[in-house]
């Protein structure tokens, strides 16, 4: 069959040659510059057709998908051996965010393996997970196992954006590629986050908070710039913009927030049923909390961030437009406070409108796919304590729940002490331990294999 396929592997466990194999294909990716800029600027046809050439070459069937020239999606299902139990989705996204070159120590599409890190764009975020969903589907089959649910598996264009030209396009124009599938599980869980020397925590996404990017625009008269007006639309958006980045969004605690809450606190030593621990300010949950409070505070509250401004032509002009963007995230059930706080902060003057808008996820924790993530993790280690968790942004499961399943996130990877994981999205350096991508291979065949 090609490509080492032929040897032959112990059934179990995914063997060594499937780790080194997801080490590769990481590398292999980073390479193949996959970034997506926004607005329809991006190109993943490289990075899919490598993924639907691993996926032949172990004879599963990878269809392609265009939404758009170069924009290209892969799909393709591995038959489980109980066809009566619901198939599951394991999705990743093939697009990256923009990287200067400038500011990294090695080439952000190099591939560079120093000191048993792996480096690049997509390191994390996350073409990690897709080659080891590709490592272990290929272990599979040359060990001719296989696993008890249908696998689908989605490798998609355009999650760093609006997912236009990939897993909404699949689940609005090709919903039939993932019949019978009940479950999703894709990026961000499964890390090991270390809370203290010796206390290891894994959370298991089971929320996330909705999207909610605005577009702000103030208007005034043009004119000279050396004659001030009081209607200057810089003037007027500035001062909105500088309103939002200093509101401070009341605390609203979901049920899987406070349940991410309360299980961390009991993981730390802190009473998870003390009023003054749920009730308390960000700051305050920080303090009690220690680190792993990175892993909840984000998640409290509603939350605004201006990203954008775009205004002007000319230094002696005054414009008549000025406009900023803001990255909203939104709690479940608190989508009409964000409105109307929003509508409060930009004022009079300033007009508001939805660049992009997302639902929020909560899904069940105490399921029997949840138990089947824990045991894998727990298998890999025996210590570690698994958490529920919801994540502060927003990933392609947003678009798969349209279809009825519910989503996860799990990405698990083992991780030393030191490595500052959230830090690597979107971050300078990116990087992952080569050690890390061996455990989530066996971590996630260990998950995949027996999930019922």
């Amino acid at each position: 069959m090609g490509d080492g396929l032929a040897e032959s592997a112990t059934p179990g466990v995914a063997d060594e040659l499937a780790g080194q194999e997801a080490v590769r294909f990481a590398a292999d990716l980073i390479r193949l510059d996959s970034t997506n800029h926004g607005g329809g600027d991006g190109r993943e046809r490289e990075a899919a057709e490598y993924v639907a050439e691993r996926l032949a070459e172990a004879g599963i069937e990878p269809a392609l998908l265009e939404a758009a020239p170069g924009r290209t999606n892969v799909v393709a299902r591995v038959p489980g051996t109980e066809p009566g139990l619901g198939g599951l989705l394991v999705h990743g996204h093939l697009d990256v965010v923009p990287a200067d070159p400038a500011a990294w120590s090695v080439h952000p599409f190099s591939g560079e393996i120093t000191g048993e890190v792996l480096w690049g764009r997509g390191a994390v975020d996350m073409k990690n997970a897709d080659a080891v969903a590709l490592a272990v589907v290929r272990d599979w089959a040359r060990s001719g196992r296989r696993p008890r649910r249908d696998i689908v598996l989605a490798f998609t264009a355009d999650e760093e954006d609006t997912a236009s030209y990939g897993a909404r396009w699949l689940v609005e124009r090709h919903p039939a590629l993932f019949e019978g599938c009940t479950e999703a599980v894709g990026e961000s869980g499964g890390f090991a986050f270390h809370a203290r020397p010796g206390l290891r925590l894994y959370p298991i996404a089971a929320g996330e908070r909705g999207t909610a990017w605005l577009k702000l625009t103030a208007r005034g008269t043009p004119g000279h710039g050396s004659r001030p007006r009081a209607d200057n639309a810089v003037n007027r958006l500035s001062e909105a913009v500088a309103r939002i980045a200093a509101y401070q969004w009341p605390v609203r605690l979901t049920p899987m927030v406070r349940a991410a809450l309360e299980a961390i606190a009991a993981a730390v030593g802190a009473r998870p049923d003390d009023p003054a621990l749920s009730g308390a300010s960000p700051a305050e949950i920080v303090r009690r909390l220690g680190p792993a409070a990175a892993l909840v505070v984000n998640t409290m509250r509603n939350s605004a961030s201006p990203t954008m401004l775009q205004a002007g032509y000319k230094v002696n002009v005054i414009p008549g437009e000025a406009v900023a963007y803001v990255d909203g995230r939104v709690l479940a059930g608190f989508g009409d406070e964000f409105r109307a706080t929003v509508s409060e902060l930009t004022g009079p003057d300033v007009t508001w409108e939805y660049a992009h808008r997302e639902i929020p996820l909560e899904v069940p924790f105490d399921a029997p796919i949840v138990a089947a993530m824990t045991a894998a993790l727990l298998a890999e280690d025996p210590d570690g304590i698994v958490v529920p968790y919801c994540m502060s942004g927003g990933t392609d499961a947003k678009q798969f729940s349209r279809l009825g399943m519910a989503c996860y996130g799990f990405t698990p990877l083992i991780l030393p002490p030191g490595y500052d994981y959230h830090a690597m999205f979107h971050g300078t350096g990116e990087r992952i331990p080569v050690s890390a991508l061996h455990s989530a291979v066996r971590v996630m065949d260990r998950f995949l294999a027996d999930a019922r």
